[in-house]
């Protein structure tokens, strides 16, 4: 019979899957506690890291419909359950890892999909969403801008237009009066 305290933790942990935007899959093997302080402070409210048994993660995995992340949970197992934006949580945990090789990424879950290694890297590798916004609005500034000149275009060449038809009647007219006395 399953004790009320596991129940109770696997059910947490399912919530847990359930309500994330994406998890990553990491082993812990080797880091203080202090290391591990500083690796939730990385993550700061992007995401949250929860150090669990494997057999609790694989039952509240398979509760929360999350598959293909059963070989993953082998060794001292650690989930960064990600509440935020994927990418940042996926940065804090690439840098970390590269500062501490004892952490190392196993894998994740997004989407309705287990990620390798290297789709996570990818997904750090991305802007931010901050970014990705930024560049957008910077473009749209630019085409508005090529815009507003295009369309001031026909109306300042009207008016050198204009400007020059006015000069060369100027000039007709003044050549004329210069031509009239000479004929007489």
């Amino acid at each position: 019979m399953a004790k009320p305290d596991k129940v109770a933790a696997v059910a947490e942990i399912a919530e847990s899957f359930r309500t994330s935007s994406a998890t990553v899959v990491t082993q812990y093997t080797g880091l203080s506690v202090s290391q591990l302080s500083q690796l939730r402070r990385a993550l700061g409210t992007s995401a949250k890291y929860r150090v669990a048994k494997n057999t609790l993660v694989k039952r509240a995995a398979e509760d929360a419909g999350v598959t293909g992340l059963e070989d993953l949970f082998v060794g001292a197992t650690a989930i960064a359950f990600v509440e935020g934006e994927a990418v940042d949580a996926a940065k804090a945990l690439r840098d970390f890892a590269k500062d501490n090789n004892a952490l190392v990424i196993k894998g994740g879950y997004m989407d309705g999909k287990a990620l390798s290694v290297d789709e996570i890297n990818r997904i750090a590798d991305l802007d931010s969403r901050e970014v990705l916004l930024a560049k957008a609005a910077g473009a749209f500034k630019a085409k508005l801008s090529q815009a507003a000149a295009l369309f001031q275009a026909p109306a300042s060449q009207v008016a050198r237009l204009a400007a020059a038809l006015e000069e060369k009647q100027r000039n007709a007219a003044g050549t004329e009066a210069a031509e009239a006395p000479a004929e007489s």
